[in-house]
């Protein structure tokens, strides 16, 4: 789905510039699902099944093509 854009914005920014925005993007939603997990009280087994979680949706999307 979201494939094109991505190799589009690697071909753009080459790959050493988007290998460091992407893990940049990446630690920042994991950072948002911890902090989400902290409000709620959720355990860390079940924030990480939650990160596994948005991983493989992120693979489904093409969002890490």
């Amino acid at each position: 789905m979201f494939a094109p854009i991505i190799v589009l914005v690697r071909t753009h920014l080459g790959q050493p510039k988007f290998n460091q925005l992407r893990g940049k993007l990446i630690a920042q939603h994991a950072q948002i699902i911890t902090h989400f997990c902290n409000c709620l009280n959720i355990d860390h087994s079940t924030r990480q099944d939650l990160i596994r979680l948005a991983q493989d949706n992120g693979k489904r999307l093409g969002l890490l093509a």
